[in-house]
């Protein structure tokens, strides 16, 4: 395909034509970056065009690491014999969400192993207990892998699964377990867990149960640009399927996976920074539907992270608070905040806090400074 065609491609994105899973790969194969990333900017102006930079304050709460889904890419896990398996006590687990809200935290991340010996009730108990604490918290939690191991260890239907969750407390389904959804792959990396099939399932009956949730994609291991692609346009029909820019996904995000320490490391070349701006512009010029891109700041760094604003992105996540946070009182997450309202202005872009629905929760400041040159 010519130059003169990747730029009729990107012509059509910046306008709001839908762009073909061929024209996508086209995108990628031959793009050239720095036009990429400036037909991504154009789109996000136009969905966009407030000038904000939006951020959430959560905390990733990891509630066991007991797993038997053996992924090729996680150290995380632990067999449920090993001597360092946890479930992670529920006072600690309320010592953690009190530190959370006492720094005007608004959502908590919970996801765990697919741990094979917790009950049904379990679940719905801490849910329930959860929401009778923390009225105003977002739960936002369980991955679509999740929520099929569920279903074939509880054996009872997702979406069954899915209402007595939300009946119980449960808020919304964050999108991690995607990687690629292509089964090719996900039978490389990870042939426990859902397939992609699966994966999207839960999504379909978590918007018939009134659920949103968010969607991902990891780049950089045994995937292939078609891919990509194919990940790209199953997000898409699916986004299509549920109502489009109100369906079931409310933002997208794309990182590279790490890799140090697993069983990947040193099988397959990984993906830099440049392929992670490339991959976030494609997104956001091939997902047409979906309102919001973050930026993966927390594993591309902060420089990077306020690159992919040239290249897509209209929010910088979440804080994804920690211990190691914590125990410095906040100081630590009040420097994030601060340098991502640095790193905003330089864009002429306002820093402003937002809840799981991205509504802007703080006090509107005053406009953010131009751009610099």
């Amino acid at each position: 395909m010519s130059n003169h065609d990747v730029t009729g491609i990107l012509g059509k994105a910046v306008a709001g034509t839908r762009i073909t899973p061929e024209e996508g790969l086209a995108l990628l194969e031959r793009g050239e970056l720095n036009e990429l990333g400036r037909a991504a900017l154009a789109v996000r102006e136009r969905l966009h065009p407030e000038r904000v930079a939006t951020f959430i304050i959560d905390r990733n709460v990891n509630y066991t690491n007991a797993c038997v889904a053996d992924c090729d890419f996680c150290n995380f896990y632990r067999r449920p014999n090993e001597s360092d398996v946890y479930v992670l006590p529920r006072e600690l687990l309320y010592r953690k969400i009190d530190e959370l809200v006492a720094i005007g935290g608004t959502q908590v991340l919970m996801q765990g192993g697919h741990h094979p010996y917790l009950t049904l009730e379990w679940y719905e108990e801490l849910l329930r207990d959860m929401r009778a604490r923390y009225p105003k918290l977002q739960i936002h939690a369980f991955s679509p892998s999740e929520f099929t191991f569920f279903s074939k260890i509880f054996k009872k239907p997702v979406r069954e699964l899915i209402a007595r969750f939300k009946a119980a407390g449960l808020d919304s389904i964050p999108g991690g377990g995607g990687e690629i959804l292509v089964d090719r792959v996900r039978k490389i990396i990870a042939p426990k867990k859902a397939m992609s099939g699966e994966w999207l399932e839960v999504y379909r009956q978590a918007h018939a149960e009134g659920l949103r949730g968010s969607c991902t994609m990891v780049i950089g291991h045994y995937e292939t640009l078609p891919e990509r692609i194919e990940h790209l346009e199953r997000l898409r029909q699916l986004q299509d399927e549920t109502g489009g820019l109100d369906g079931v996904f409310v933002a997208f995000i794309v990182w590279t996976m790490q890799m140090k320490g697993t069983r990947l490391d040193g099988k397959v070349p990984p993906a830099g920074s440049t392929e992670y701006l490339r991959m976030n512009a494609v997104a956001r010029l091939y997902l047409d539907n979906i309102r919001n891109i973050q930026s993966s700041w927390v594993t591309q760094g902060a420089k990077v992270g306020q690159m992919s604003f040239l290249y897509g992105c209209n929010d910088w996540g979440g804080l994804m608070m920690e211990e190691n946070v914590v125990s410095q009182a906040g100081t630590v997450h009040h420097v994030q905040i601060d340098q991502m309202r640095a790193l905003s202005e330089e864009l002429g872009l306002t820093l402003r806090q937002r809840n799981f629905h991205y509504e802007l929760i703080d006090a509107a400041p005053a406009a953010a400074p131009a751009a610099t040159a």
